[in-house]
């Protein structure tokens, strides 16, 4: 019977199966992805790391760390990391480059991918350099050219295409180049201030117990300061990233099969109404109200299942792509195959979320008697399901919502405030539905045109898209909207623009004896210093007379590792910075100090909080040996995305002067000509001198952040995608009652033009309200993710608004175009023929 009944209304039936398919296409795709990756980080577990161990330190190990490494080790191999300028003497270009200094055989699983291949093996021996393969194209360079680092030329021996562990979009802040650690000291640039990073990579000798090795690191690690990673702590770092970033996509995706459920809900809702007098036909022959559930019962499962199946099909198609979409940041090669977990349990989720979205209006068949085949018309219909059963529907559906939302973030809190936010924005969403219906039933001004006041009036009639489409709509908006706009707020903060008065270029590393060469070579070329700040390495010795070692080995501090083990670059001056502002104590810009005094000192107020210290307490600074007792005087707090060199903690006047110290500079040139001609120049005056091009690093992170927001765009499109098809749904389950609406208004009298302005004037309403709701909550979200988040004040950008809301009223007005398509041609004696 199921079967019989859903013949002449398959067409629909597909249209309402469609959400569903795109909502489980989201579903599979992802977690057949993820489950792709993971088993790839599990099948290259070592190349992860290219070694047993790895151990990271901005200095040399401690000679106790080295002796327990040399005792453990097969083989090991050593790299010094660093910034530093590039300069590639056959174009005269420049480039800020990751400088990795290496000697040894590493790695020792994977390869250092080259080209030519023997490269990798040989530039060791040849003294020569491996330039990533990028900056080769970009800047036409070929294997043979040659490459200038610090004081020492290298001739580029072949481009590197990849590191064992280390994704494409390591190179995103600097191209990544390869020279061997015995030259390191002809380059010149192991200056004082220089910031480094020492590694070492070990292959552990055959039969070791890897759990003795940790538990030995670990009881260094309390003493000793020093980082280090075994494969197994790699792969879960990576795995546990990869996961919680499908999770949340996933969740997105998850949306999309909410709103298809939801979707499934308002369309067989229609879909029952027009099938009232069916069904108390069925009931007047002998049909029990049990049977006659079955069978719309059945033709909801068949709907949700064959959705699903095809969703899962798309889904796993769909997979195939996603590699290029993330494939910058996955450090590994990504092995892709069908995973029927993933493709069980998106068939099985979406023929859950069709059944117990359809529950709601077909648990009313129960209540459709034998009566109703006399008094069809004027029922209203959602009243018969008992308020007993909404709140067990509810119920159930908020159960699996949350369970589902468990099962993807492994932790049932988030969980519950998923769901819990899932349902203030539907009830905000539905809320605001009931507004629009009850405003446009209350506000019809008699100056208004007839076709304005009919249009506005199809808002709240009977069949109205106004719930549906907000709710639908509404939320896929919301999601898009909110990406779009954060994605602007984070760039807003880095978004220099042409001002004059902030910098876009900084050259740092200027020793001390070349700061007067430095400031003279910008003045010959007419540029005048933002800032030229000088900057003093030290490192914490105690806090209050307490030792940080001592404070370090207590497990029930506050202040955090990273802060009390850290290199401090401070500077000192007599003013505060345009990027800064007091917020306690007493700034004191000058100190007359013989070296016995207790100098007073500014604290960035996040950084008082990581040492977990009040004005006042006493600090004890190791300044490279020499110690210097200060106290907190005041605390600031510091605008660190401003494009200008920031310092946790600043010293007065009078102080540091004797220290050594190196310089930085900020300048504005006036063009990006001026820029590259000035780094070549101080480059090639002073090779250990680095420059950052602001404007450069901008895009970079722009682009950057564009990869990322894309991907995350690319999935809440579903949800877009699965709002139109609802909408489409919502107006092809209507259409029989717009026919019948044009009838009576051409009977009446209308011509064809007022009938067809009434409908735009219809669509334009409703996508106008459910752009303005979608973009309303899209600005919340995004000001409470600006405000608990980044710490950023959020402002909208009316031009993304306003380009969004255009898109979206047109999206709706094309499918109502479609919709009523062709009904203008219809026939009143057709619509008399029908309600016989």
């Amino acid at each position: 019977m199921a079967w019989r009944d859903s013949r002449s209304n398959r067409r629909k039936l597909f249209l309402y199966m469609a959400a569903i398919i795109v909502g489980v296409a989201a579903q599979v795709a992802i977690t057949s992805f993820r489950e792709n990756l993971n088993q790839s980080i599990n099948d290259q577990a070592k190349e992860l790391l290219g070694a047993d161990l790895e151990f990271e330190r901005s200095a040399p190990l401690h000679p106790e760390v080295q002796d327990y490494i040399d005792s453990i080790a097969a083989d090991q191999s050593t790299a010094l990391g660093f910034a530093s300028m590039a300069y590639f003497p056959s174009t005269g270009t420049t480039r800020l480059s990751q400088i990795t200094a290496l000697e040894g055989a590493f790695p020792y699983f994977g390869t250092l991918e080259t080209d030519p291949v023997q490269a990798a093996s040989q530039f060791q021996q040849t003294n020569g350099a491996l330039v990533e393969e990028p900056i080769l194209i970009q800047f036409g360079l070929e294997v043979g050219d040659s490459v200038k680092i610090g004081r020492s030329t290298y001739p580029i021996v072949g481009a590197l295409i990849d590191v064992p562990g280390q994704p494409a979009a390591a190179g995103f802040f600097g191209p990544r180049i390869y020279i061997p650690k015995q030259t390191i000291e002809e380059t010149g640039l192991l200056q004082r201030g220089s910031r480094l990073e020492y590694r070492t990579f070990v292959q552990l000798q055959p039969n070791l117990d890897l759990e003795i090795i940790e538990e030995r690191l670990r009881e260094l690690k309390r003493t000793r300061d020093f980082d280090y990673d075994t494969v197994e702590e790699r792969k879960e770092d990576i795995g546990q990233a990869i996961t919680s970033l499908s999770n949340f996509l996933n969740l997105i995706g998850f949306v999309a099969l909410l709103l298809g459920g939801i979707g499934v809900a308002s369309s067989i809702f229609v879909y029952i109404r027009q099938k009232i007098r069916t069904i108390a036909v069925l009931r007047c022959i002998g049909a029990s109200s049990n049977q006659a559930l079955a069978i719309f019962l059945v033709q909801a499962f068949a709907m949700g299942l064959t959705g699903s199946v095809m969703g899962a099909t798309l889904g796993s198609v769909i997979q195939l792509f996603l590699p290029t979409l993330v494939s910058d940041f996955i450090p590994v090669d990504i092995d892709l195959f069908l995973s029927w977990t993933s493709i069980g349990v998106g068939i099985a989720t979406g023929v859950i979320v069709s059944v117990l979205f359809g529950l709601f209006p077909l648990l009313a068949v129960k209540q459709i008697s034998p009566l109703f085949t006399l008094r069809s018309i004027g029922i209203q219909f959602g009243q018969l399901l008992s308020r007993t059963n909404k709140v067990t529907l509810v119920a159930l559906v908020s159960a699996f919502i949350t369970a589902y939302a468990w099962l993807m973030l492994n932790d049932w809190r988030p969980a519950v405030f998923f769901t819990i936010g899932l349902y203030i924005c539907i009830g905000i969403l539905w809320l605001f539905a009931r507004v629009i219906m009850w405003g446009s039933r209350r506000f019809a001004p008699a100056g208004w045109s007839y076709e304005w006041r009919q249009g506005l009036a199809n808002l709240y009639r009977p069949n109205n898209q106004t719930s549906t489409l907000l709710l639908t709509f509404g939320l896929g908006v919301t999601l898009i909207s909110s990406l779009y706009l954060t994605q602007d707020m984070l760039l807003g903060t880095i978004q220099l623009g042409d001002q004059d008065n902030l910098p876009n270029l900084a050259l740092f590393d200027i020793q001390y004896d070349q700061n007067d060469g430095v400031n003279a070579v910008l003045e010959q070329n007419g540029i005048k210093p933002l800032q030229n700040v000088p900057i003093v390495t030290m490192r914490l010795g105690s806090i209050n007379g307490q030792r940080t070692t001592q404070i370090l080995a207590d497990t029930n501090r506050t202040a955090r590792r990273w802060a009390l083990n850290r290199e401090y670059r401070s500077s000192y001056r007599d003013s505060l910075a345009s990027t800064e502002r007091l917020s306690e104590g007493e700034w004191i810009g000058s100190f007359t100090y013989s070296g016995t005094e207790v100098v007073p000192v500014s604290v960035s107020e996040d950084l008082m909080d990581d040492l977990a210290i009040s004005v006042g307490d006493t600090l004890t600074w190791d300044v490279q040996g020499i110690p210097i007792q200060s106290y907190v005087a005041s605390t600031r707090l510091v605008e660190w995305d401003q494009p200008s060199p920031n310092f946790f903690v600043i010293f007065p006047v009078g102080v540091l002067e004797p220290a050594p110290q190196f310089f930085a500079t900020t300048l504005n040139t006036p063009n990006r000509e001026a820029s590259i001609a000035l780094q070549q120049q101080i480059v090639q005056a002073y090779p250990n001198v680095s420059a950052i091009d602001i404007g450069q690093v901008i895009d970079t992170i722009r682009s950057f952040i564009d990869k990322i927001t894309f991907v995350i765009q690319f999935i809440g499109l579903f949800s877009i995608a699965t709002g139109l098809i609802v909408l489409a749904g919502s107006a092809v389950s209507s259409r029989y009652q717009r026919v019948r609406e044009s009838v009576l208004l051409r009977t009446l009298g209308a011509v064809r033009h007022q009938v067809m302005k009434i409908q735009v004037i219809e669509y334009v309403l409703l996508g106008c309200m459910a752009a303005l709701t979608g973009l309303v909550l899209s600005v919340g979200t995004s000001y409470l993710l600006g405000y608990f988040f980044f710490d950023i004040v959020f402002t909208p950008n009316v031009l993304i608004l306003a380009t969004e809301a255009a898109i979206l009223i047109l999206l709706v007005l094309l499918i109502g175009s479609i919709n009523v398509r062709g009904i203008h041609h219809r026939t009143p004696l057709e619509i008399l023929r029908s309600e016989s």
